[in-house]
């Protein structure tokens, strides 16, 4: 079973930087991302990459963020960051296992001064 492990949130002031981690156990050809809760009770997809092709920006990470993979590990680099930006931010593969999504137990970002 493929497991996703994140690091790399923690406490940064506002306008400051973070870079995020996951890590797979084991090989994923499928897109591969982020996603954080937003105050509605819902999930805002942050940003996701293809093996091969383009990523995707939410609206609010445009220039702020750029996702990158290689082999079984996905990087989120996070830059200007606002506290609205404070959230669980969960790694996940766009793949089920038993019928159970991919993804990580998520990593806390804080943001404030």
């Amino acid at each position: 079973q493929v497991q996703l492990v994140e690091s790399g949130g923690g406490l940064v002031q506002p306008g400051g930087s973070l870079r995020l981690s996951c890590a797979a156990s084991g090989t994923i050809f499928a897109p591969m991302g982020w996603f954080r809760p937003t105050p509605g009770n819902s999930r805002e997809l942050v940003a996701s990459i293809p093996p091969n092709g383009p990523p995707y920006y939410a609206d609010s990470m445009k220039g702020r963020a750029t996702i990158s993979r290689h082999e079984n590990t996905v990087w989120l680099q996070m830059t200007n960051l606002k506290p609205e930006d404070t959230a669980l931010y969960t790694c996940f593969a766009n793949i089920t296992i038993n019928g159970r999504p991919v993804r990580g137990r998520g990593t806390q970002v804080t943001v404030s001064s």
